[in-house]
């Protein structure tokens, strides 16, 4: 898609059609044959390419570009990558390689750093979660300016009244285009009265906290699970943890840490890492280990990471997990077989493996197939507790 602006702007946007995208970060088969983007990316990219998009010049920051496609497509451009999710900045960094594009030469931001000023476009896939775009709405609202192009993208069935209400709320008056192969596209017009409310204050971040236990007071970035309480799967699996072990423990998709702050408490002779793909998981157990076991903190370690495929082999002693068995709208095992694939080659001879889930979903036998034994520890109507040991 090639056409010039009346700016004399060459709009050089790459059809995602003739790009080779994939889903993960190490080349492997994309599962099911899914592929790494959808009608949403297409619709907006289609839209710029048929607009005289002059702001295309002077920054664009891209939220949520889940496998790279939007970065990949625009990299003409040198967008900044904005996210919550480290294995989304892999896949890119990858998708990029793979389109023979420099990786180095895109900024990659967790949202946790303050964002490039007065950009020229924002482009939004609109993630799942309210409380996320909330956030992500009010972070660009302190570097935009009423030149600001706000381009968001997503399905249509997750377009809803109030998605379009924060919209308006935070940043002015917003539109919706017509819904073309099941995706639309929102505009959102920034207005003076919304950017005066700006204060010279650096961005807070929203962070909710309510009382696990007596003994627990757990704290949640915007984007994490179970913002709002312990759920009743995570109350399962602290009844089922190990105690007294030595050595390391790993809290795999840590989330808010709960279940690592239980094992501090039970273990108090063992190291603790808390590991997740979100980087407001990982700053919310750093945040509250911090404020319930200060004195641990020591013995506390705070990993990004996909599964764990940076881990030396063969050190790690107990690995806790509960893997997320979606990835963005579709029901997948693609992630939680990674995790127990990555988990069997970090533990020790004699480690385990103690995992989490709904007891419709098949982990009973795909973990006994993985490490020769599997153990049933715990249940309840909905969900069940497994333990694995690594013989060999």
């Amino acid at each position: 898609m090639t056409l010039e602006s009346d700016n004399l702007i060459k709009i050089n946007i790459t059809p995602l059609q003739s790009l080779n995208l994939k889903r993960n970060a190490y080349n492997k088969t994309d599962p099911d044959n899914l592929q790494a983007w959808d009608s949403a990316d297409e619709y907006l990219l289609n839209h710029l390419a048929d607009e005289k998009n002059s702001h295309l010049a002077t920054g664009i920051l891209i939220f949520n570009d889940t496998f790279g496609a939007l970065t990949t497509a625009l990299y003409a451009y040198n967008p900044t990558h904005v996210g919550d999710s480290f294995v989304s900045q892999q896949v890119t960094k990858n998708n990029l390689k793979q389109n023979h594009f420099d990786p180095d030469a895109i900024a990659f931001l967790s949202g946790f750093e303050k964002l490039p000023s007065e950009p020229g476009l924002v482009i939004i896939k609109i993630p799942k979660t309210l409380s996320q775009l909330e956030s992500q709405l009010h972070q660009i609202r302190h570097v935009a300016t009423e030149h600001t192009i706000i381009l968001a993208s997503a399905k249509a069935k997750d377009i809803h009244t109030s998605t379009l209400e924060l919209f308006e709320t935070i940043l002015g008056v917003t539109t919706t285009s017509l819904a073309w192969k099941k995706s639309r596209l929102v505009f959102c017009t920034v207005s003076k009265e919304k950017l005066a409310k700006n204060t010279q204050q650096p961005y807070q971040f929203p962070v909710l906290t309510w009382k696990a236990n007596d003994s627990l007071t757990i704290s949640n970035h915007a984007n994490v699970f179970a913002r709002t309480g312990l759920d009743i799967g995570a109350r399962l699996f602290m009844q089922h943890l190990p105690r007294d072990i030595e050595g390391t423990i790993v809290d795999l998709g840590c989330g808010n840490g709960v279940i690592g702050l239980t094992a501090l408490t039970q273990n108090p002779q063992a190291k603790v890492i808390f590991i997740d793909e979100s980087f407001m998981a990982i700053e919310s157990s750093r945040m509250n280990v911090m404020q319930n076991f200060p004195n641990d903190i020591d013995r506390s370690l705070f990993i990004a990471m996909d599964a764990m495929y940076q881990f030396e082999p063969n050190s790690v002693t107990s690995i806790l997990c509960n893997p997320p068995f979606h990835q963005n709208q579709t029901l997948t095992d693609d992630i939680a077989w990674r995790m127990f694939v990555t988990a069997k080659q970090s533990l020790h001879i004699g480690g385990e493996l103690r995992v989490i889930g709904n007891r419709h979903l098949n982990y009973f036998h795909k973990l006994k197939k993985l490490f020769g034994n599997c153990e049933n520890i715990g249940s309840n109507p909905k969900f069940s507790v497994f333990k694995a040991i690594k013989q060999s």
